[in-house]
């Protein structure tokens, strides 16, 4: 039992890391973006670069902290059913929901995916646009990296639940407990 708390808190502190170290690239966006304008609107001058930099910025953030999300419980839910629940029945929608819905989600990504990545970073592809910044490849490789973390971040509620359904809910980690 100690071995499935301690994979939790693994799984839940490294996406609680990714989740605070690619939120700071939300102020680096706001920044990037503002320049763009300022640089357009008030000087007459356009880069580009800029612009897919703060694009790009916004794309490997959002699939960044995905996992850090559905730690916090921050995706879409249906909670019509789950919000009522008791503690053992949210234990059983997370884990037949994570097994039958999570599972096959994250295999089609990294199965139909993966091809898509590694034609990206065999070609070193950059931006279509002239002007436009070299390493679109490191941006598609987060799509990887959005599918990996939501997986892990669901195997660790998989095995919340595993606890929960024992009665060793005192074993999950205080900031992944169901609320009551």
């Amino acid at each position: 039992m100690t071995l499935l708390s301690r994979m939790i808190w693994a799984i839940s502190g490294f996406n609680a890391l990714l989740g605070r170290l690619f939120s700071t690239f939300s102020l680096a966006i706001v920044l990037v973006c503002f320049t763009v304008v300022v640089l357009r609107y008030v000087f007459s001058i356009s880069f580009i670069w800029m612009q897919d930099l703060y694009v790009w910025m916004n794309g490997i953030m959002f699939t960044g902290i995905a996992g850090y999300v559905f730690l916090r419980n921050g995706h879409v839910r249906v909670d019509v059913f789950y919000r009522p629940a008791s503690l053992r029945r949210k234990a059983w929608i997370d884990l037949i929901g994570s097994l039958i819905f999570l599972t096959p989600f994250c295999y089609a990504i990294i199965y139909w995916g993966w091809d898509y990545v590694r034609r990206s970073w065999r070609i070193s592809e950059s931006s279509l646009n002239a002007g436009g910044l070299e390493g679109l490849f490191i941006v598609k490789t987060f799509i990887m990296v959005f599918a990996v973390v939501i997986a892990l971040q669901g195997l660790a509620m998989v095995l919340r639940s595993i606890l929960v359904l024992m009665r060793r809910d005192d074993l999950v980690p205080p900031s992944f407990r169901y609320s009551a």
